[in-house]
C-alpha cells in the first residue's frame, strides 16, 4: 500500500509506531508532560502554558476529582469546551482519575445534550459559561450531579483573565444569565 503522506512527515518522525510502548493514554501522556516540562504547551492569547503547568494543574484537577467530588474510576464526565487552555488540563485530570471522557459539542441544542449527557450516563460535566444556560435546561432530566463551570479567562492569568471575563459578560454580552 502506498503512503504518500510519509512525504510530508518531518526527519525523526517514524512511519510506524509500537503501539506496546504504551499501556494507556494516561502513560502516553504522563511521559510526554514529564520529558517536556519547561516547553510551551499550549497557547491562547499570548498566554503560553509548558507541559510542565498543565502536568501540575491536571494532577491537581484528578485529585479533587476523586476526593472532593468522589467521582470513582470508570465513571463519565462530560467536558463541554472549545479550544481554551482549560481543555488539556480537564481532559488529563479526567484521565488520570481514572474517568471515562465524553467531549460534548458546545454548540449543541438542549435536546442534543440532553441524550448524550443521558446515553453516556455522565455524572460530571465542565462547562464554559457561555453555555450553561443550555445545561440548565436539561440537567435535572440527567445523571449530572457535578457541574464545574469555567470561564473564557480562567487560565489567563489575573489582569488578562479578569478583563477578559468582564468583557464577555458585562460588554459583548456573551454569557447569558443561568
Amino acid at each position: 500500500m502506498q503512503k504518500p503522506w510519509l512525504k510530508s512527515y518531518p526527519p525523526g518522525v517514524p512511519a510506524e509506531i509500537n503501539p506496546e510502548q504504551f499501556r494507556s493514554l494516561k502513560h502516553l501522556a504522563e511521559q510526554s508532560l514529564r520529558e517536556h516540562a519547561a516547553r510551551p504547551a499550549y497557547v491562547q492569547m499570548d498566554r503560553e502554558m509548558s507541559y510542565g503547568e498543565v502536568d501540575r494543574l491536571s494532577r491537581a484537577f484528578g485529585a479533587w476529582l476523586q476526593h472532593d467530588a468522589g467521582l470513582q474510576r470508570g465513571d463519565r464526565i462530560a467536558i463541554m469546551l472549545p479550544n481554551l487552555l482549560q481543555y488539556p488540563v480537564v481532559m488529563i485530570g479526567a484521565i488520570r482519575a481514572g474517568l471515562t471522557v465524553v467531549n460534548t459539542n458546545p454548540l449543541y441544542t438542549a435536546r442534543e445534550l440532553e441524550h448524550q449527557l443521558k446515553d453516556s450516563g455522565a455524572k460530571a460535566i465542565v462547562i464554559l459559561e457561555n453555555f450553561a444556560t443550555t445545561l440548565q435546561a436539561v440537567v435535572e432530566r440527567t445523571d449530572v450531579r457535578h457541574v464545574l463551570l469555567a470561564s473564557m479567562g480562567d487560565l489567563l492569568g489575573f489582569a488578562k483573565g479578569t478583563v477578559v471575563n468582564f468583557a464577555l459578560r458585562h460588554v459583548k454580552k456573551r454569557v447569558p444569565a443561568f
